[in-house]
């Protein structure tokens, strides 16, 4: 397949992939999945990963196959690698031939017996808080050429814009989902203080300092505390879930 044929058809499986995806995993599966099928070929299956690095420990986001989360462990397992070092150090690194490589000795000694002949890693997200890298690995000798390299690149190139929003994505659903346990529990707590008041005609601090106080005695969750509470005197469930996002 030519150069620009390889770079056409990978832009147009991110284009799509962007579209398509309904979540953010999905989105991360589906890159993996387009890369490896792009960058295959009649007689080569490519596997591919997405490997992020954040707080300096690396995690695989985004897999094609078990076979490229499998090789990403390998390589986690060991602290060496193609994939890590694409990520430490920039840009790409390319294994045509396993049993001839002499960097990452550790690693390439642990996956010598494996089917795996050569690798491919092409650095994503460069100069952010997370930085990627995206994995490429082929059970036939120099698997990557010139041509595959430069597409892989590209590819990296372009969907590094797409990734980073998805990591973003995913990082405010978290904090959303934080923010939402936190208010429901809050909400719980509230309650339980009010049924204490309204129980012993005394003030919010006071109630605070009952609930507080069976939390520790029982060493139990004080949201489990207040749960109780507000279960003792109402028969409606939907009420310790009151806060809606």
């Amino acid at each position: 397949m030519a150069q620009e044929t390889i770079r056409q058809s990978l832009a147009v499986s991110l284009d799509d992939l962007v579209l398509s995806s309904s979540h953010v995993e999905e989105f991360l599966h589906n890159l993996a999945v387009a890369a490896a099928a792009d960058l295959s070929s009649p007689g080569q299956e490519v596997s591919c990963s997405v490997t992020v690095l954040r707080r300096k420990k690396p995690a695989t986001v985004a897999s094609s196959d078990d076979r490229a989360l499998g090789l990403d462990e390998v390589q986690y397992a060991f602290d060496e690698g193609p994939c890590l070092s694409a990520i430490r150090e920039g840009g790409t690194m390319h294994v045509p031939d396993v049993r001839t490589e002499h960097r990452w000795p550790r690693y390439i000694a642990a996956v010598h017996e494996s089917p795996l002949e050569s690798v491919l890693a092409v650095s994503m997200l460069e100069g952010g808080e997370a930085r990627a890298a995206l994995n490429l690995y082929s059970t036939r000798k120099h698997a990557f050429s010139g041509e595959a390299i430069s597409a892989a690149e590209k590819f990296a190139r372009d969907a590094s814009t797409s990734l980073g929003l998805a990591l973003r994505i995913a990082q405010l659903t978290d904090s959303r989902d934080d923010l939402i346990a936190a208010m429901s529990s809050r909400t719980i707590i509230d309650l339980a203080a009010g049924v204490i008041m309204g129980q012993n005609r005394c003030s919010q601090d006071a109630a605070m300092t009952v609930l507080k106080r069976a939390s520790s005695s029982r060493n139990i969750k004080l949201r489990e505390v207040a749960a109780s509470v507000v279960a003792s005197v109402t028969d409606d469930p939907s009420v310790t879930t009151h806060y809606d996002a």
